[in-house]
This record gives C-alpha cells, sequence and structure tokens, in this order.
C-alpha cells in the first residue's frame, strides 16, 4: 500500500474524534493520533494511511470505509465493506496473503462502513512491478504465484451466508448484462457489439462455479522483493466461473507494455496454469482463457465509457476521468487483435500545420501541451504533477483529432456505406451496431476489415503508444 498517491487530509472534528476513540479501544498501548493521510486512488471507496504511536512505537494501519455521500448504493457488481472484510478474513485462513483486518465497523463507531486493517509494505503500481529493477529476480516466479494463489481462492468454502451476500452469475448471464449495461449509454461502438456477439456464440461448456475475485491483476497485487505480498480489493468478488480470474490477469491492458509476458506483463501462460493445477489439480483449457481474456477486455471497454459518461453527466467531476473513457479504444483494438487479427493502416505522421499567419490550433495545443509536460509535471507535488499530465494527454487526443480525425472519419463512413447503406457517420455508426444487435452474421463479408481499421484509427488519436497497435 505504498504506491498510491496521497493527499494530505484535513480531518473533520467529528471524524477526528471518533477515530481517536477507535483507535484507542482496539490497538494496545495506544498514545495517539499522529497522522491520517487520504489516499486518491479508489474511485469508490475511501481508504486513509494512519499513524499512530504506541507504547512500542510508531504503527501504521489502513482505514477503508464508504464515503458518507456513497452509504446505501454501490458500483455495477460492487459488494458491501462487511462483505469485503469477511472475504480478507477467510481468505487469510485459506493462505491467501492479504491485510488483515482488526476491526469491522459498527454503528457505534460513528465512522459510517468500512473496516480497520493491517498496514502493508510493498509496490502496487504495475509499471514499476513489470519494469523496475528491484524485481528482476522476482518477476520470473510471480506467474506460477498467482496461479497457486488463484487455486487456493477458488478453493475457499461457499456458506450459505456468503451465498446470500454474493452475486452469483454465469457466463451468459455476465455477458448479456455487461452488454446491456453498454448499450443503456447510448454509445454506438460496433466493435463492442461484435464482440459480446462473439462472447454469447462461444460461452465456456461445463463452466463451474466457485468464488471469484473480479479484479485480480497487476495492479491489485502487492509485490515485494519475495513474490506476491497481497491480494486487494476484492469488491468486485462473484461467484462464477474461475477461469474469469486467470483471463483477467492475462489481459493486455495489465501488462503495461510488456506484451510478450502475457501474464501480467510479468509471466507467461505456462507458468500460471501450471501453479494453478499444483494446487488445484484442474487443467485449466486455452479455449476458455481466451474466452475470459476476451471478455476482460470487452469489459473493461465498456467500463472506461461508463467512467466517461458519469463525468459528462457531472456526478463525478474529475480531470481524468475523460481520459480514461478514450481508453475504451485500448480494450477495443485487443479484443480485435484476440478475435480478428490482421492487417491495418495508420495515418502517417504530419508536421504541424503552421500556417501562414496567425498559430494554427494544432501548435496552440502543442504549446499548452509542452509547458504542462515540461514545467508544471515537474512540481514537487506528486499530485498536481499527475494531473499536469493527464491535462498534456488530453491536449495530445485532441491535437491529433484536429490532425488525422477527419481523415479517418471520411474512410470510415465510405466504409460504412458499403455495409449498411447511406447517411452521417453518427447514423452509420448506429445502423451497424443496431445491425449487429439484431443479428447481423459476423462472418459478413468486409465486416471485421471495417472493424480492425476503424478500431485502429480511433486509438491512434487515443493513444499512439498502445501495444496493441503493434498486433497481436
Amino acid at each position: 500500500m505504498t504506491s498510491e498517491t496521497r493527499n494530505e487530509t484535513t480531518l473533520d472534528p467529528a471524524f477526528s474524534s471518533a477515530l481517536q476513540a477507535l483507535l484507542a479501544g482496539k490497538i494496545e498501548g495506544f498514545r495517539q493520533l499522529q497522522e491520517c493521510q487520504k489516499l486518491t486512488a479508489g474511485a469508490s471507496q475511501e481508504t486513509f494511511r494512519i499513524l499512530v504511536s504506541t507504547d512500542q512505537g510508531d504503527r501504521q494501519f489502513a482505514l477503508r470505509r464508504c464515503p458518507p455521500t456513497q452509504l446505501g448504493g454501490t458500483t455495477l457488481s460492487e459488494i458491501g465493506l462487511d462483505t469485503e472484510a469477511r472475504l480478507l478474513q477467510m481468505a487469510a485462513k485459506a493462505g491467501i496473503p492479504v491485510p488483515s483486518v482488526m476491526h469491522v465497523l459498527t454503528e457505534s463507531d460513528e465512522l459510517g462502513e468500512g473496516f480497520l486493517m493491517a498496514w502493508l509494505e510493498g509496490e502496487t503500481l504495475g509499471q514499476r512491478i513489470v519494469k523496475s529493477e528491484k524485481f528482476a529476480d522476482i518477476r520470473p516466479h510471480l506467474a506460477r504465484q498467482c496461479g497457486e494463489t488463484l487455486a487456493r481462492l477458488h478453493a475457499i468454502d461457499i456458506d450459505a451466508d456468503l451465498r446470500q451476500r454474493l452475486p452469483t452469475v454465469s457466463p451468459a448471464v455476465l455477458v448479456q448484462e455487461t452488454w446491456d449495461w453498454y448499450q443503456g449509454l447510448n454509445v454506438p461502438a460496433p466493435m463492442i457489439d461484435y464482440s459480446a456477439r462473439w462472447l454469447l456464440e462461444n460461452l465456456p461448456e461445463n463452466s463451474r462455479q466457485t468464488l471469484v475475485h473480479g479484479d485480480f491483476r497487476n495492479g491489485n497485487l502487492m509485490i515485494n522483493e519475495s513474490g506476491l505480498h497481497a491480494v486487494l480489493d476484492w469488491e468486485l468478488t462473484q461467484i462464477g466461473d474461475p477461469v474469469r480470474d486467470l483471463g483477467w490477469l492475462c489481459v493486455n491492458s495489465w501488462r503495461f507494455g510488456k506484451t510478450e509476458l502475457p501474464v501480467g506483463g510479468f509471466g507467461t501462460v505456462e507458468d500460471l496454469l501450471a501453479g494453478y493445477q499444483a494446487v488445484s489439480g484442474v487443467e485449466i483449457s486455452r479455449e476458455d482463457l481466451r474466452f475470459w481474456q476476451v471478455f476482460g477486455s470487452f469489459w473493461w471497454s465498456i467500463t472506461t465509457l461508463a467512467m466517461a459518461s458519469t463525468w459528462r453527466s457531472g456526478e463525478t467531476p474529475s480531470l481524468e476521468r475523460p481520459v480514461i473513457g478514450r481508453r475504451s479504444s485500448e480494450a477495443q483494438m485487443d479484443c480485435v487483435n484476440l478475435l480478428m487479427p490482421g492487417k491495418f493502416e495508420l495515418p502517417e505522421a504530419t508536421e504541424l500545420d503552421k500556417g501562414t499567419q496567425l498559430p494554427m490550433p494544432a501548435e496552440l495545443l502543442e504549446g499548452v501541451r509542452t509547458f504542462l509536460t515540461d514545467d508544471v509535471a515537474a512540481s514537487a507535488n506528486s499530485h498536481f504533477s499527475f494531473l499536469a499530465k493527464v491535462a498534456a494527454n488530453s491536449l495530445g487526443i485532441a491535437q491529433r483529432e484536429f490532425l488525422y480525425g477527419p481523415r479517418l472519419a471520411l474512410a470510415e463512413q465510405e466504409r460504412l456505406q458499403g455495409l449498411v447503406g447511406t447517411g452521417e457517420l453518427d447514423q452509420l455508426r448506429w445502423k451497424l451496431a443496431e445491425a449487429l444487435r439484431s443479428g447481423l452474421p459476423l462472418a459478413s463479408p468486409g465486416l471485421a476489415d471495417h472493424l480492425r481499421l476503424t478500431v485502429a484509427g480511433q486509438l491512434y488519436i487515443d493513444q499512439p503508444r498502445y501495444s496493441a497497435l503493434a498486433g497481436p
């Protein structure tokens, strides 16, 4: 829990008083609360890093709670924090590395819903895990460790109480509910509709039902020099097909550029499956693994659009949310490479149009973008530096839209006219999306080529350095 962006927190007096009372009652030798920092990571739950002084010296803890404004509500598929705490306790008994839960909040604590847990030291940032020399010796062993850990996780007994607390979903229901969620966003993205159709037509046979973490990936795993130190973020836990966890770990979005190592950017599928089979005795088929890889990218392509939707509605104002929305094309391109690999052409890089008089729009954007990356991002304030990089990324997307968007849109419109008839570009996108929802054969002539070219072009605008543009 050490690699999260932190905000200095000015504590509400009532919160501070209640927190100190809780710590005094639960921590042996408690003297005083020295520091409480709210971590900015985590979109739906709050996590605080707490430093206290005790008779035995300084100690650190973490408080995870539901923000007061969100009490009584969760996002799609999220469980309550009391259930998350119970899962952590059960996982610890099963030999899975997790933070130890010290206390589950009650109404008398006056701190809302949540729990107090031990603070662990380790790395959680995926890019550092796959690139840092610090972890060079342990990286080759991580995939097998993950397989062994998932086998233990999937073997946890689901008692009657837990079965009532957690949603139970079959692969067919999960795909359909996710597709329905996307359709409710009212955004025509035909590649998403194509992926949904493929998933429903290629459901895994003889699917098992076990506990499923739901977000087991590089970024939710804490690593230290000894290996896998903790499995974090259990709020998406369900009862369903366990291969979903293995497929999600292999999704390209969580490889952080190390595409040659499909398991989290640090290991091989062979090691992952060998570790899983050694503990569980279950052999996972490559076909089932591929299905859940496709589902993972399909799900992430929709989740990013949903984040952008909540920003557009004003529900979650944030500089980062609209940029995250543009990441949908990354996951869509991962689906392209899994389902319809092939050749595609990208726009040739062009020099900025400097015009003959006043600076052109792309030039203005370049000036501000350079200022943000070279000057503002150098700020000593890590959170402010991060926001400057996000802002610069936004301007880069807008700049590429100026430079390449019109040509790509014209080519897309011409291809769509050959597939679904005449109309304006947005109308044609809707026509294709509706046709796919109505049963258009996935093998229709020209369909795969059109989707591959369209998604690749959009990704070139959104994130030209994303690894999927190098092909499968």
